[in-house]
């Protein structure tokens, strides 16, 4: 009775408070979308085509930097579809396969970013060995466990998120699929969804950021016991602490505000949903691309010679 009942289409209604406002919206999104496509796309453009940063380091930074790019792909332009002609449908197949490409793209934020740490630790606690630790050979004991555990959780989720009746309302409070703004609507218990939702978070988000803080904090020991000035890899450090750490604040606000009964406002609630994948892809460019001596060289190399070749055109 409960799958005749169980809508299989539903109404995406994020920030509906605003009526007529909501169109507003297009413009920001828009233009933090197309910087982060533009930054991304720049920052992978110029690692692929300068042989002198193919090393491991500069690798990582591109694999972030290409899992930033595809990241807003799989729901900002529906969402500004969405805002600019209120095209708000979605079927429930469409909302699962969102919902799992959404969090399995996503948990990979927090994983290149536990491997880049871990280059920086092999690179200045044990330089001797940097090479020999990072050979694809060795480094795959750190890359296969963690993207086993990535699709095993968001797989388990998501299809728990399937296996449930939404018979009550077919309207979600969210701007895409997000995992709890559906769960929330059904009919059912949803006590095994809640459990497996938090434990997905411990592992994935706040277990990577326990690893990053303990690499760091070895690496600070490490350059501060051994007298080095080390000023270079310090900042790339305390930076790279911050967006993690701003990252994931804004995660567990968003992630908590489904589970807390805390009185925030539906619109704040979407808007830190739509925010926690955003701003990485956003800044992440500029603190790992521009920040760095190399790639910013490289990028001022090719943006020189661009304007150069538009100034020759037009002569």
């Amino acid at each position: 009775m409960e799958n005749v009942s169980s809508h299989k289409h539903f109404i995406l209604n994020g920030f509906n408070e605003l009526g007529a406002l909501r169109p507003v919206l297009f413009l920001p999104f828009f233009i933090i979308f197309v910087v982060s496509l533009l930054a991304n796309s720049l920052l992978l453009y110029i690692i692929i085509s300068q042989r002198s940063l193919h090393s491991p380091m500069y690798i990582l930074m591109a694999g972030l930097a290409f899992v930033d790019l595809t990241f807003p792909l799989i729901f900002v332009p529906n969402m500004l579809l969405s805002f600019l002609f209120n095209w708000r449908g979605i079927s429930l197949i469409g909302c699962l396969v969102q919902m799992h490409l959404f969090h399995i793209i996503g948990t990979f934020q927090p994983t290149f970013l536990v491997w880049m740490a871990l280059d920086r630790y092999f690179a200045i606690c044990t330089p001797l060995y940097y090479h020999e630790c990072m050979s694809l050979p060795r480094f795959l004991k750190f890359i296969i466990p963690l993207v086993v555990r990535n699709i095993i959780m968001i797989t388990l989720f998501v299809g728990l998120a399937g296996k449930l009746s939404f018979c009550a309302s077919n309207v979600i409070n969210h701007c895409f699929c997000e995992h709890m703004a559906l769960v929330e609507l059904a009919c059912g218990s949803i006590t095994i969804n809640n459990l497996v939702g938090l434990m997905t978070m411990c592992l994935i988000p706040v277990a990577d950021f326990i690893v990053i803080a303990a690499s760091y904090i070895f690496i600070f020991s490490s350059v501060l016991r051994s007298g080095k000035t080390g000023a270079k890899a310090l900042h790339t450090c305390i930076t790279h602490i911050v967006v993690i750490s701003i990252s994931l604040v804004v995660a567990l606000i968003a992630f908590l505000s489904y589970r807390v009964k805390n009185g925030l406002p539906a619109a704040s609630r979407v808007f830190f949903s739509t925010m926690y994948p955003m701003f990485p892809s956003l800044f992440n460019p500029i603190i790992y691309g521009i920040r760095t001596a190399e790639i910013r060289q490289h990028i001022i190399k090719t943006l020189t010679c661009c304007r150069f070749i538009r100034a020759v055109a037009h002569s």
